[in-house]
């Protein structure tokens, strides 16, 4: 048995989760990048091919009738009607109903394909798009995206149709870990995965393990991040106002539920389904606590299955509230299992964990806003500072992941329409500043770390008092041959063409980052002094394509959309400085830029230094 660790500061022994320890296949395209090894050397572009037939030979004595010639179709569907029954208070399609459906399909996909008995270890990236109503259908579908050496991942996709029109709206999106249920002590091997047909598949099948990668990756992330002291004397949120804060103790739930027959799955367990759907009413009630309402639930991180419980045991579900951002609720829950002599001794086995996350319903005219929370106990504190975490983690998570396909960033070079060209470097830089509902990342006596997060885009800004003038600050920023002599993230810049005093364009060679390969830009920067008092300093960068400055051997060419810094005087020797990065769907393209320093370990890191 081994113990682990989790995020809610509990500590549990569960054997299933050893598969999750072992060796990772990753793909070879993002490995260089993340820094991802095996052993000490880097992964290898045969590897996961080779994984992959041994795991086929280790299996094939195992498996039996199930490893048949022609292998069944992998596609497991459901559909249903919603019914009253099936809804809440006001007609929409119950959250709790949902999950059940989608782990019963989840589980049937994943027996389909291992042949056994399924145990569900974690359901994780559950997004809720929308919802269905009473008098549509729903349709769910499931598939098995990749099977490694006891574990699988099993993709689910759930759509609604009014049976009055013919197109399906998406619902939900979400991703489970089953593993098979083992009749002794040693676990099952699993057969890989084969007959990838579609390139949906074969991208679905490539991701799993990303996924997987990252949920390791994001423990480790987690568990270093949490007690770092820089951390705790940071202050993490500016919202907060002890007079106006409410305790997030008020918040707490405790319920109780009865494990009963029509509560028990085919193996004789309880239905996880069940127990989700019982968390999800739990995590509501806490929520409502705070807002007065009753929120939408938009998304559930980190839902994990510790261990069994059985016809008759008492589940006792206590959840509370977080923390609470912009427009967005954190929710903890945790599940306790008891049996009859548990009970009388209050001993409780702890099966269930996850966070879910909620939002306000917009309505025309207002802009939907939680209260401000406030912790009174340690735990809370913990929990607190937890959650801030576990958002920046999903957040970047989300856009790694990303998987949309890209259109180049980089204009062509014309001088002859530079005035076109510098109009929009500035005018796109100031727009992006001036957005609202940035959310503080972290703020401290010197540096404010600021986030911006749209369905497409994630934006970062950092502001930063200097001592010096705004000029001074606005003459070293604008000249970009000098950053290599205090930046260390540029290993050179050439000027290759200036257009006037204030148009130029750079080509910046920069340094690998975690192990991958070098990169460099081709950048035009515009730059531009105050038109009158109160306005700033303005320096925009946007890549460019320029003939004169092919891809360079060796180095990855890189690019930015929009990224610079505005400066605002606030007095004779010193200024604000605001530097402002957008980045797009894929942020894994973005990783070398200069300006965001590797945003991933950016976002996760960088505002706790």
């Amino acid at each position: 048995m081994m113990t682990q660790s989790l995020q809610n500061g509990f500590t549990l022994d569960n054997h299933y989760l050893r598969d999750l320890k072992g060796p990772v296949p990753v793909p070879t395209q993002y490995a260089p990048s993340l820094g991802v090894h095996r052993g000490s050397c880097p992964v290898e572009p045969h590897k996961d091919q080779e994984i992959q037939r041994h795991r086929s030979a280790q299996a094939a004595p195992l498996l039996g009738s199930c490893r048949v010639q022609t292998p069944a179709p992998m596609d497991v569907q459901m559909c249903q009607s919603i019914q009253p029954c099936h809804a809440d208070h006001q007609g929409d399609l119950s959250a709790g109903q949902l999950l059940k459906w989608m782990d019963t399909i989840a589980c049937l996909a994943a027996e389909r394909h291992a042949g056994m008995a399924c145990v569900t270890l974690s359901m994780d990236d559950i997004q809720f798009e929308e919802t269905g109503r009473v008098g549509q259908v729903i349709t769910i579908k499931s598939k098995v995206n990749r099977a490694f050496t006891t574990s699988m991942e099993v993709g689910i996709r759930v759509s609604v149709q009014d049976v009055r029109e013919h197109v399906e709206r998406l619902v939900c999106v979400a991703y489970s870990t089953f593993v098979g249920k083992p009749a002794g002590p040693q676990k099952v091997l699993l057969r890989p995965v084969e007959d990838l047909c579609s390139a949906e598949e074969q991208l679905q099948h490539s991701l799993a393990s990303e996924r997987r990668r990252l949920r390791l990756y994001n423990e480790q992330t987690f568990n270093s991040l949490l007690p770092s002291k820089s951390f705790q004397r940071v202050g993490v949120c500016s919202r907060r106002d002890p007079l106006s804060a409410v305790s997030t103790e008020f918040t707490r739930v405790e319920s109780i539920e009865l494990v009963l027959p029509p509560h028990a799955n085919h193996h004789g367990n309880t239905f996880g389904g069940q127990i989700m759907a019982w968390m999800e009413n739990a995590a509501t009630v806490a929520a409502s606590r705070l807002c007065g309402c009753f929120p939408s639930l938009r998304s559930v991180d980190m839902f994990r299955f510790r261990g069994p419980s059985s016809v008759g045991d008492r589940l006792v579900f206590k959840a509370v509230v977080n923390n609470t951002f912009n427009n967005s609720i954190e929710v903890g829950v945790r599940v306790e299992a008891y049996n009859c002599e548990e009970w009388t001794a209050n001993k409780p086995r702890h099966i269930n964990s996850a966070f879910l996350i909620y939002q306000l319903a917009n309505t025309p005219g207002d802009v939907p806003a939680f209260p401000q929370v406030t912790y009174t106990t340690q735990d809370g504190e913990r929990r607190y500072l937890s959650a801030i975490v576990r958002k920046r983690i999903r957040m970047a998570r989300k856009h790694i992941l990303s998987c949309k396909e890209e259109a180049p960033l980089s204009v062509p070079w014309d001088k002859s329409n530079q005035v076109y060209l510098g109009y929009n470097n500035v005018a796109a830089l100031t727009v992006l500043a001036g957005k609202q509902d940035w959310e503080a990342s972290s703020i401290s006596d010197r540096v404010a770390v600021y986030v911006h997060e749209e369905v497409e885009l994630l934006c970062v800004q950092v502001q930063m008092e200097v001592m010096t003038s705004a000029l001074h600050a606005f003459t070293l920023l604008a000249d970009l041959t000098l950053r290599p002599l205090w930046d260390k993230h540029y290993l050179s810049c050439e000027e290759v063409e200036r257009a006037d005093e204030e148009e130029t364009v750079y080509h910046i060679k920069c340094p690998p980052i975690n192990g991958g390969k070098s990169r460099d830009f081709v950048f035009l920067l515009s730059k531009r002094q105050p038109c009158k008092d109160g306005d700033p300093y303005v320096v925009a960068l946007r890549s460019v394509t320029v003939t004169t400055v092919p891809p360079v051997e060796g180095f990855l060419r890189s690019e930015a959309k929009c990224a610079g810094f505005l400066i605002h005087s606030l007095g004779l020797n010193s200024c604000k400085v605001r530097q402002t990065h957008q980045h797009t769907d894929c942020l894994r393209h973005s990783l070398g830029h200069p300006c965001s320093l590797a945003l991933y370990d950016f976002v996760l890191a960088f505002s706790f230094t």
